[in-house]
């Protein structure tokens, strides 16, 4: 699992006009998993199910 920011760099990941993320891919919006007991969350794409982290 890679971060956001290197999805982002990477072309993985890209942001709308209202800066949400969204899979290249299968161009749906991520949606995010907080585990309570980690520092940050999981942002998951529903489509393909491929994960980044982010931190902060």
């Amino acid at each position: 699992m890679e971060s956001v920011r290197k999805g982002l760099r990477s072309g993985d990941l890209e942001k709308d006009t209202y800066e949400r993320l969204q899979c290249v891919e299968c161009e749906e919006e991520l949606t995010t998993e907080n585990d309570p007991e980690e520092v940050g969350s999981v942002r998951v794409c529903p489509g393909c199910g491929r994960e980044w982290k982010q931190v902060g």
